[in-house]
């Protein structure tokens, strides 16, 4: 910590090449820890999932490190092709998410545009030898040439992680999954797309519940889509759900079984005199997160982070402006169709912080205690470890000051969208481009 309060940060790692030419299938497309943090996945566009495991060094080394080595890479999703639609179905991993463990294995969910997988990760070091109708090759032996029986017995192997898919929850979306959120019964989970939310039981593959249905009779009637959904961390029975509108619905599926009907409808009443042609685009939410004590959640517009009370549905109590300086620029944002990216945010383990992307490969950190805000960037300038990272300004007026970046020199290719944040530790998971980088608090 420095001496005011705030986290110091400073370069752990950074993961992936650092090639200038950048292949469309590398580019990291999810970022999530899982509920203890000594795991970390990834999943890209090619949709490959690569899990990260904390180096158990690094943990005990003093001061403490947060390093993390590859555990496993496995192929989660290939590109298929809807013959009926005529439609070709990527195989970038859109979600991933962690079921809490119950055993020595893993589990995780890994969705694309249309199917949701859960893959078993598990640990082998012993294998089987001494079989009586085996040869040492595996090839079956002649009954009639075995003139002894032999016990088998377990032997040490080198150490062996499988990735193996364990159900496969498919043809229940007809529009692009942008959501998948395991809830706290760790039975049922939901899924999501443009216009529904379907709710599975994670045995159950060839059946799931639609729980919410905007789609109008009509599609010339369309005025909104779902952007995102998530379940409440410790009621089951509740979720959110945003909208392209700028909305935020909670739901209780108590109330009935299709849940059309919102419990509460969160909404920021729009100020006339700042209305314009970018306001409904800028106002869409593209991400939004429970606190991990389920008293509040946050929403991630264009321009902002805002943190709403889950009893007060009128307005949201803080909001943090991302990059307020691009205000002024959204009609070149607009051409470039930078103004519909897709931005997460996340909270820290405590729900004190709130970390979000912006561009440049920049991306900020925002502390609701002392209400001080930092911009950094993940950059390979930096990359030597347990360098700190220097805070980054945008100057916005016609005469910069020394460190500080003009808007018109900002990179909109470079941008981060996908952050993560230890649910324990500060240390954070920042996906830019194909490279991740991971950083940590100096102590």
């Amino acid at each position: 910590m420095a001496g005011n309060g705030e986290i110091q940060w400073c370069f752990s790692q950074v993961k992936g090449t650092s090639d200038d030419d950048v292949t469309e299938a590398d580019i990291i497309s999810c970022v999530e820890f899982n509920h203890s943090g000594e795991l970390l996945a990834t999943g890209d566009k090619g949709g490959r999932v690569v899990i990260f495991q904390r180096d158990p060094e690094s943990k005990q080394a003093s001061p403490r490190r947060g390093e993390y080595n590859v555990y496993s890479t496995f192929q989660s999703h290939e590109a298929e092709f809807d013959y009926l639609k005529s439609l070709e179905i990527e195989e970038k991993i859109n979600k991933i998410r962690w079921l809490k463990r119950k055993n020595p294995a893993h589990f995780l969910l890994s969705t694309n545009d249309k199917t949701i997988k859960l893959w078993k990760v598990s640990e082998r070091d012993k294998m089987i030898d001494g079989y009586n109708l085996k040869d040492e090759n595996g090839r079956m032996k002649d009954p009639t040439s075995i003139t002894t029986l032999q016990v088998p017995v377990l032997k040490p192997m080198e150490l062996m992680v499988e990735a193996s898919p364990r159900r496969i929850f498919a043809n229940a979306h007809s529009y692009h999954i942008n959501s998948i959120s395991v809830n706290s019964d760790q039975e049922t989970y939901l899924s999501a797309d443009d216009l529904r939310i379907n709710l599975w039981h994670l045995e159950i593959t060839d059946q799931s519940f639609n729980i919410v249905d905007i789609k109008p009779t009509n599609m010339e009637e369309l005025t909104e889509v779902i952007t995102a959904a998530e379940f409440h961390p410790s009621q089951c029975n509740m979720f959110v759900y945003s909208s392209s509108k700028g909305t935020i619905r909670l739901c209780d599926m108590r109330s009935s079984a299709l849940c059309d009907h919102h419990s509460k409808l969160f909404e920021e009443p729009e100020d006339p005199t700042s209305r314009s042609f970018f306001s409904e685009i800028i106002s869409s939410i593209s991400d939004v997160k429970f606190s991990n004590n389920g008293r509040y959640m946050i929403s991630r517009d264009y321009l902002s982070v805002k943190v709403w009370d889950l009893n007060m549905d009128s307005k949201p109590v803080e909001c943090y402006h991302v990059h307020e300086y691009l205000r002024s620029k959204l009609c070149s944002l607009y051409e470039n169709d930078c103004i519909f990216d897709k931005f997460e945010c996340c909270w820290n383990g405590t729900d004190s912080c709130v970390i979000t992307g912006s561009y440049n490969n920049f991306f900020r950190v925002f502390d609701r205690n002392t209400k001080r805000d930092v911009t950094l960037e993940a950059s390979r300038e930096i990359a030597k470890a347990r360098t700190v990272l220097r805070p980054r300004k945008v100057g916005t007026g016609g005469k910069r000051k020394r460190d500080e970046i003009g808007v018109d020199c900002l990179d909109f290719s470079r941008k981060i969208l996908h952050t993560a944040w230890h649910p324990q530790e500060n240390i954070i998971a920042v996906a830019a481009t194909n490279n991740l980088y991971i950083f940590q608090e100096k102590l």
